[in-house]
């Protein structure tokens, strides 16, 4: 029995040992395979903005806390503010963690500041099918830049995206192309011409690729060893959402046209409350995104002043002329309302015919029904009783006043007929507080 006993503990120490040795091999292979290595996954899918380079920021300084092996920018832009984008490249050249920006999916494109973006990362990456370049500069119209000005603002750019390039050892001509020519190429045009260091299929394939590349983070080298990590997605907060939102010059200038049509039908019927309160909501949305977008002054004051003559036109005789005023300073704030010197962002032409037509419809159709109300017959005050059906309430005859019970009151009356009292008369004249009636056929 003793015998037996030891025998069955032996084999339990056995088993346990096995047990052990299997752990720790698995938990060798697990570390050998990347699952304790982290990377960080964020996407931007929109323009580059104020809320973009914030959740860039916190992104950054969330992927160092956690030990992150690198943070991944999915990116996906039509440009956006250079502020914005001098804002983030500067975050990603002293970054103290490999960023990997990587224009996906296919169909994606990093156009105007998204170049300057995408160079400043220490991987540069591009899926099939996708576009990067034209980065020119553009006027407040939307044309390039001319004179003196123009000549400034596109060297200083051009530089800025040399230094860039330059950093990073990428091609600084093309860069240089791109700013001054708007030149634009497609992923293995930018791969040939070392443009970027990558072209991949997916978030894995990209993240092999990446593994064992050499990088400079804050001016030290760094092995990249990604394959097999653990990615983990962030998403913008709620603030940052919401004024990711209001950088789109579409949303802003729907929500400020909104503003000002709620706002007009709350004076013109006072006490309906919810459109001047849902009018209200909405200016202070479009104000809010004034701090967001780059606002042309004198395109707001333009856009008001439109608005203002179109509602003019609704009240004032004035045979066209503020309405015609009006649309043309309406859409010519439209057009200028953003200032794309400093973006490439605007308003959509089409946006702005069909806002424009509409608040014309709108308004000229409050005109006609106000000025159609004028010509009609008075419905309120004494002369309004004209024409009207009353009771009589005490007894009238000729030279005789009585009493005639009408719209809720007691009037002096008389009339050539003999009337009795609970008679129907019909009213003829009014004259001071006293009204003429004659018996209802």
């Amino acid at each position: 029995m003793e015998c037996a006993a030891r025998s069955r503990r032996r084999l339990a120490g056995v088993a346990l040992a096995v047990c052990l040795v299997a752990v720790a091999t698995g938990g060798i292979r697990a570390a050998a395979n990347g699952v304790d290595r982290r990377v960080e996954l964020i996407q931007i899918n929109g323009s580059i903005n104020t809320a973009v380079a914030s959740f860039i920021e916190d992104s950054l300084a969330d992927a160092v806390d956690r030990d992150a092996r690198a943070l991944v920018i999915e990116l996906d832009t039509p440009g956006g503010l250079l502020s914005s984008a001098q804002r983030i490249v500067k975050d990603l050249l002293g970054a103290q963690v490999p960023v990997i920006v990587y224009v996906a999916p296919s169909g994606a494109s990093a156009a105007s500041a998204g170049v300057f973006v995408t160079m400043a990362a220490n991987v540069a990456a591009m899926a099939p099918g996708t576009t990067i370049g034209a980065a020119h500069p553009v006027e407040l119209g939307g044309g390039g830049l001319t004179g003196a000005v123009g000549q400034k603002i596109e060297n200083f750019t051009a530089s800025f995206a040399q230094s860039i390039a330059r950093e990073r050892g990428r091609n600084q001509k093309w860069v240089e192309d791109a700013v001054r020519q708007s030149a634009a190429i497609g992923e293995r045009q930018a791969l040939e011409q070392h443009v970027v260091d990558i072209v991949a299929r997916d978030l894995n394939d990209l993240l092999t690729q990446a593994s064992g590349r050499e990088v400079k983070v804050n001016g030290e080298p760094r092995v990249l060893e990604l394959t097999g990590a653990m990615v983990y997605r962030h998403k913008m907060t709620l603030a940052q959402k919401l004024l990711d939102t209001l950088a789109d010059p579409n949303v802003v200038y729907l929500l400020l046209s909104a503003g000002l049509l709620g706002l007009y039908f709350e004076f013109a019927h006072p006490g309906v409350l919810f459109p001047g309160v849902a009018g209200a909501i909405c200016l202070l949305l479009a104000l809010a995104s004034f701090e967001v977008l780059p606002i042309n002054l004198s395109g707001l004051l333009l856009l008001l002043l439109g608005a203002g003559l179109l509602i003019a036109e609704a009240f004032l005789p004035g045979y066209g002329v503020a309405g015609i005023g009006g649309l043309v300073a309406f859409v010519l704030g439209s057009l200028f309302l953003i200032d794309s010197s400093e973006t490439n962002l605007r308003v959509s032409r089409g946006l702005i015919l069909g806002t424009a037509l509409a608040l014309v419809a709108i308004f000229l159709g409050l005109g006609a029904l106000i000025a159609r109300r004028r010509a009609g017959p008075v419905m309120t005050g004494s002369e309004g009783l004209i024409g009207e059906i009353g009771e009589v309430r005490h007894a009238i005859a000729p030279g005789v006043a009585g009493r005639v019970f009408i719209h809720g009151e007691n009037w002096r009356a008389i009339s050539d007929d003999e009337l009795k009292a609970g008679e129907q008369v019909r009213v003829e004249t009014v004259k001071g507080m006293e009204i003429k009636v004659r018996r209802l056929a």
